[in-house]
């Protein structure tokens, strides 16, 4: 089925939506990255905000789980700061939708009908 693969794939760079990246970590609990935005000529673009972003991974029976968040922070101090909060409300958005998909799943099982007969029904 390999010929059934969208031949018409487009890569290309939008040159209005550059942004370098720079990565802060403390080699424990997680890594902060900064986006700054850039033109395409790789100078500063300040009619953008700069973006922070979280990531860290938690441990699972299965391998680690990565989990990434936006940090709405002016600086880095301020993305530090906020880094555990930010961490842990992308968490427990992950642990809901975990619970949401394992109830639809549960809905899905389909249970055989026993067969046996009840009297007086």
């Amino acid at each position: 089925m390999m010929d059934e693969q969208p031949n018409n794939l487009e890569f290309k760079i939008d040159r209005s939506s550059l942004y370098a990246e720079e990565s802060f970590s403390d080699l424990k609990a997680g890594t902060i990255k900064r986006l700054t935005p850039v033109k395409a000529d790789g100078t500063e673009d300040k009619s953008r905000k700069t973006i922070f972003v979280g990531h860290t991974s938690i441990l699972t029976p299965n391998g680690p789980l990565p989990i990434q968040n936006n940090i709405p922070a002016k600086d880095l101090q301020q993305a530090i700061k906020k880094f555990p909060e930010v961490m842990q409300e992308a968490m427990d958005q992950l642990i809901e939708e975990v619970k949401k998909y394992q109830e639809q799943e549960q809905g899905r099982i389909q249970k055989p009908d026993s067969g046996l007969i009840i009297p007086g029904r």
